[in-house]
This record gives C-alpha cells, structure tokens and sequence, in this order.
C-alpha cells in the first residue's frame, strides 16, 4: 500500500468514527430524554403517595394538627386508628437537625419503580455518551477535550458519572436525577447545535501530556462543582420551606408536594459543602498543572491571561465559601450564596471567556 493510499485510509476511517461518535451523542439524547420522562413520572407518582395525600394535615399549625383526622385503615371488615404520625420540622430553634424525605418517590411504590426505570435508563444514556466520547477521541487521536464541543460532550458525561458513582456508593442522591438530567440535555443541545466543531488535529503549543492531566481534572473539577450547585439551589428552596413551615405558614400545594420529598435542609447543606471541600484540592491542582503547562508552552508559569484570571477568581471565591462554611456566622443561607457566587465564576471562566474574551486559550476555537 502506497503512503497516499495508506493516508487517505485513515482519513476515511477517522471520518468514521467521527460520524459514529455524533451518532452515539444524539443516541444519548434521546434516551436521556427517556430518563427524564421517567424521572418525571417518579415525581408525579410519588405525589400521590400517603406523603402527598396527608401533608396538608400534617404539616399544619400546631393547633390545626392536635385536631387533624388520625390515620385510618380497614382490615377484614374492621376498622384500626393509628397515631398520626409527628411532623418534625426543626429539633430545637436554629436548627435543622430533621430526618430526611423519603426521596423523589414520595415513598410511594410505584414512583420507586419509574425512579429505579429512570437510574436504568441515566446508566445506558451514559454508556452510549461514553462510547461516543471514546469515538471522537479516536477520530482525532487525542484527547477529546481540544474545543468547546469537545469539553462539553466530556463534562455532561462525568456529570452523569459523579452522579452514577454516589448512587453506586449508596448514596441518597437520587433526588437529583430530574435536575441533573435535564441540565444534560441543554448542555447537549447546545453543544450540538452551537458549539460543535468538526474533528480536528491541536495547535502544536496543546500537543503535551499535560494536555490528558490539566484540562481532566479542570473537567472532573466542573461536574463536582455542578453538582455541588444543584444541591446548593436546592437547599435554599428547602430552608424557605421548613422556615415557613416553622414560623406556622402553609406552603402551596406545589411546594408541599415538591419539597417534602426532597432530603432535609441540613443534610443537603452538608452534601454540597462536602462535595465542593472534597474537589477543592483537586481545583487547586489544576490551576497548579496549567501554570506549568504554560510553562512548557509559552515559557511563563503565569501572565493574567483571562483564563488564568478567572481560574483564580474562582480559586478564591470557593475558598471563601468553604472559608465562611467552616465559620459559625456564615454557615447556611449566606455561605450557600457563596457557593452559587463561586460556581457561577467557574461557568464564565469557561463559557464566557471562552465565546466574548480573547486570550492565549482563544487559539483552540470554539
């Protein structure tokens, strides 16, 4: 085989396994699209659980609930009352030490059914990403993270897999499927609408190991990040609601059904903080390797590129957050802002200064 032939073999089988990997990628679309419908479901069969159908009652003011009906159930021709059950909203003033929510199935069986359907469907939708993933590495015979699209297809994957791997851990995590999902899915859509880029060999200045070590754990960084956010957003809903509920108000119907279910405040007020203090190393690293990598390439270890800016930026706001976590007057509600601050700085330092500031990291395109 002549070195032409030999050439243009590869270039044909590259196009391939481009073709195979966008292929792969609207695959996991769409059964991620399933995996929200089912998610969906879990949610609304878990309202009309007995969780759904007696908060109203149990979750009145005090002198309501002394007189709300007790529970009743019919066997065999008879009648047995049961005690109604004590709603706990806060162990003593200040806190927030309450038993956790049943999950997004309201404790009802057959929402567990379409959760369990729903985890199911989240692992293939991953698997088939992943495949694609793996694909459009092939293709170019790098790392797939050169360009935007590359680094989003890469980060709603290990999204899904930090997620996959608590679950795996036993974790009681499975509340967050519905918001994890669905911020896939944009993320997706826009990377394969806006952001994608054909299969493309790097600048010669990004042909470097530190390529494989600086820019995967800027990605694993991210998905932590994100996922520590999500269970950021949804302590504050949480705190709203047992503070309402505390100081005698009656939520709507939405919320009652909606956040009843969700885990208690103060444990997903420890999840994220968990989850951000566990990856903060970890981020630390990364802006490390990438000033040595700009050592390497552009023979200086740091020049305020926005990049290198804003990777800052974000190193302090975090630090600041896990800083005021660790301080009794900045624990809850204002530190858990910090946290929103902080990622928010992560999403521009990628998204915004990637698309509206040039810099050094502009060459890679979008």
């Amino acid at each position: 085989m002549t070195l032409a032939a030999a050439t243009d073999l590869a270039a044909a089988t590259n196009e391939h396994l481009a073709n195979l990997s966008n292929t792969l990628i609207y695959s996991a679309m769409a059964v991620y699209t399933l995996a929200f419908f089912a998610y969906i479901t879990e949610w609304i069969f878990g309202s009309r659980s007995k969780i759904g159908r007696t908060a109203a009652a149990l979750t009145a003011d005090p002198a309501a609930r002394k007189t709300a009906p007790e529970v009743t159930v019919k066997k065999g021709g008879s009648t047995a009352v049961l005690e109604r059950p004590k709603v706990v909203v806060r162990a003593a003033a200040g806190q927030r030490d309450v038993p956790d929510g049943p999950g997004a199935h309201g404790g009802d069986e057959q929402g567990d059914l379409y959760g369990r359907i729903a985890v199911s469907l989240t692992v293939l939708a991953f698997l088939i990403e992943l495949a694609g993933v793996i694909a459009r590495a092939a293709s170019v015979e790098r790392a797939p993270w050169g360009n935007m699209y590359e680094f989003n297809i890469t980060f709603s994957t290990v999204a899904v897999g930090v997620y996959l791997s608590l679950l795996a851990l036993k974790k009681n995590v499975r509340w967050m499927g519905l918001f994890l999902i669905t911020s896939v899915l944009l993320d997706l859509g826009i990377a394969v609408t806006v952001l994608y880029t054909a299969s493309d060999q790097l600048v010669p200045a990004l042909h470097s190991y530190w390529l494989y070590i600086h820019v995967s754990t800027a990605i694993l960084c991210g998905a932590v990040f994100y996922v520590g956010a999500v269970s950021t957003i949804l302590y504050l809903f949480k705190d709203s609601y047992e503070s309402k509920l505390a100081g005698g108000g009656k939520p709507g119907k939405f919320a009652m059904s909606f956040l009843e279910r969700l885990p208690a405040s103060s444990s997903l007020d420890k999840f994220s903080y968990r989850v951000n203090a566990a990856v903060f190393p970890l981020w630390t690293f990364t802006i490390i390797a990438g000033a040595i990598w700009a050592g390497d390439a552009w023979g200086r270890y740091w020049g305020w590129d926005p990049k290198e800016t804003w990777a800052f930026i974000t190193w302090v706001a975090y630090a600041c957050y896990l800083h005021a976590r660790a301080t009794a007057g900045w624990k809850g509600r204002k530190a858990a802002y910090l946290a929103l601050i902080a990622f928010g700085c992560w999403l521009f330092n990628y998204y915004g200064v990637n698309i509206f500031v040039s810099g050094k990291h502009s060459y890679a395109g979008v």
